[in-house]
């Protein structure tokens, strides 16, 4: 169960919000070393991270890549304006986006235009195929306005827990 209101945030406590602090720096710490950066024990240490991970706190571990060294230095922000905002054209766009590697974020905001895309590709010359070979024949997608990110000033994952 995810929580999804400030009850169920406020019912963590220090120690679960501090666990959770360490946890977003640093994914691979050991729990014995865990422990000792909160002052608890390993076991008390390994309860709450299963209780933090079983009720939906922590989503997931991983590793975080560089995409430079990974040939996918460029990052692309597209608007998407839909032709039509129904159920279906909605559904059947999420659907399909998700099929698509290169999109590492899809929102849907309110405004002016329906999707925040958010995706990585090697150049200038990849977006373009990306943008002709999938962002066009996404379901319902009838305009859409590229934003080439030039200098990424903040990209960071971690929440403030305050």
């Amino acid at each position: 169960m995810k929580p999804n209101s400030t009850e169920e945030t406020a019912s963590l406590d220090r120690t679960d919000r501090r666990i959770l602090g360490v946890l977003q720096g640093d994914g691979r710490i050991t729990t014995t070393d865990l422990a000792a950066r909160v002052n608890l024990s390993p076991t008390a240490t390994a309860e709450r991270m299963k209780r933090l991970v079983r009720e939906g706190y922590i989503l997931r571990f991983s590793a975080e890549l560089d995409p430079v060294k990974l040939g996918q230095g460029l990052l692309i922000f597209l608007q998407v304006k839909l032709d039509r905002t129904t159920p279906e054209v909605f559904d059947a766009f999420a659907r399909a986006v998700k099929r698509v590697p290169q999109v590492l974020e899809c929102h849907m905001v309110a405004g002016g235009f329906d999707y925040l895309v958010k995706a990585r590709v090697s150049d200038m010359a990849s977006y373009r195929k990306l943008l002709a070979d999938a962002v066009l024949d996404l379901p319902g997608v009838r305009e859409t306005h590229t934003y080439a990110v030039m200098e990424e000033v903040k990209d960071t994952h971690v929440l403030a827990l305050d």
